[in-house]
């Protein structure tokens, strides 16, 4: 039985969930990538809280260029956000999608402005 692109990217996300969990001192990065935008959260699955945002919408990140470019921008800022809550260490969540192109940029944008993992 063949599965839709939909339905095999919510069964690998399923699969990642299963062994991925966030806690207070190590969340969990969790990057949502739609046609057009990209977002990230840092989430403390124990106590069920986002603690940190950042996403190609907000205001203070210029969305100009390859949406490549606009991801690289949105890990800057959600690492810069993350150092601000005292978050130095995260596990990361792709959420079901490839480790390749925006997902890869936006985690490579996030290591070089000092976030872990």
């Amino acid at each position: 039985m063949a599965f839709s692109k939909v339905e095999r990217r919510q069964r690998i996300k399923t699969s990642i969930r299963s062994k991925v969990s966030g806690t207070a001192e190590r969340p969990r990065m969790s990057v949502f990538r739609s046609n057009k935008q990209i977002s990230v959260q840092l989430i403390d699955d124990v106590a069920g809280k986002t603690l940190a945002t950042a996403s190609s919408l907000d205001k203070n990140i210029e969305a100009t260029g390859t949406k490549s470019e606009v991801a690289a921008l949105v890990g800057k800022a959600i690492a810069e956000t993350a150092s601000k809550a005292g978050v130095s260490s995260v596990v990361f969540d792709r959420n079901g999608y490839l480790y390749h192109g925006r997902v890869k940029q936006l985690a490579d944008a996030a290591r070089e402005a000092g976030l872990k993992f």
